[in-house]
């Protein structure tokens, strides 16, 4: 691995001023982090000064989680957007909600965002599509939700952002998965998990459940996913941390850059 990333929902703390947005920018670089992977539409800003921010700082915009509506409803402003950030990978975070579980909406939502994809297309764009686990959950005939994805998403104008937790928590093998869209990742996540958190729930009961924790300090097995991946031709190696623990959030995102110079760094 040469250079790696930060989804900017790491640290979403850190995106509601533009003051901030410069300091997380600098302070990105200053741990490590080449790329950035953005998480909404940050309409607090333009995205003329985001860019400039992240470019002052050494970050490129390697990609964007956006607002699926907006890629649907508003391809002028979307394409004007991207192009203002200087990405060419427009990405929605995960289908819409009133989509999920439902296979007969899992395949119009399918269909919707081909169309869409050959639209942008046109204008020198790919989508991308990032996972969560619920689309690993099985349909009558064995299928599930992510095999729809691979076999009818337009391998030429959609890419997967492959999420390592995700997958984990999935119950499926993140070395298959990755080996299964070889040429189709764009971008991976870096998340870790750690099993045994405790939880509690609304109604006061704790359970255990897997956690996601900063890299490297989970079991997840990145010794053999990266180089792998690099095999697989993944361009860009990004750490997601949900958490975002309220003014912990840098901290957090220095931990597991310090882990990936520290034994992946090349």
């Amino acid at each position: 691995m040469k250079d790696f990333g930060l989804q900017l929902f790491s640290i979403r703390d850190y995106f509601k001023t533009a003051e901030d947005t410069r300091t997380a920018f600098l302070s990105m670089k200053e741990m490590g982090y080449s790329y950035a992977h953005t998480a909404g539409t940050y309409d607090y800003i333009s995205p003329e000064d985001f860019a400039k921010y992240a470019s002052e700082a050494g970050i490129e915009i390697c990609g964007t989680h956006y607002s699926f509506d907006r890629i649907r409803d508003d391809v002028e402003g979307t394409v004007a957007y991207h192009n203002a950030l200087g990405t060419k990978t427009i990405g929605i975070g995960g289908m819409p909600m009133d989509v999920r579980g439902n296979p007969q909406k899992v395949e119009n939502f399918i269909e919707e965002f081909n169309k869409c994809a050959s639209v942008y297309a046109k204008y020198g764009f790919k989508l991308s599509y990032h996972n969560h686990s619920f689309e690993f959950v099985k349909l009558p005939d064995g299928r599930t939700f992510f095999d729809l994805l691979i076999e009818k998403l337009d391998p030429k104008s959609i890419s997967f952002v492959l999420d390592t937790y995700w997958v984990q928590h999935g119950g499926c093998d993140v070395r298959r998965m990755i080996e299964r869209l070889k040429g189709r990742i764009d971008i991976l996540h870096l998340k870790d998990m750690e099993a045994n958190v405790l939880h509690t729930l609304a109604d006061g009961r704790v359970i255990s459940a897997p956690g996601i924790v900063e890299i490297g300090a989970g079991n997840i097995n990145f010794e053999d996913i990266i180089p792998l991946a690099e095999k697989c031709g993944v361009k860009y190696f990004v750490v997601e941390d949900d958490r975002c623990i309220e003014g912990k959030s840098l901290e957090y995102a220095k931990k597991s850059a310090d882990y990936i110079k520290a034994n992946f760094m090349k």
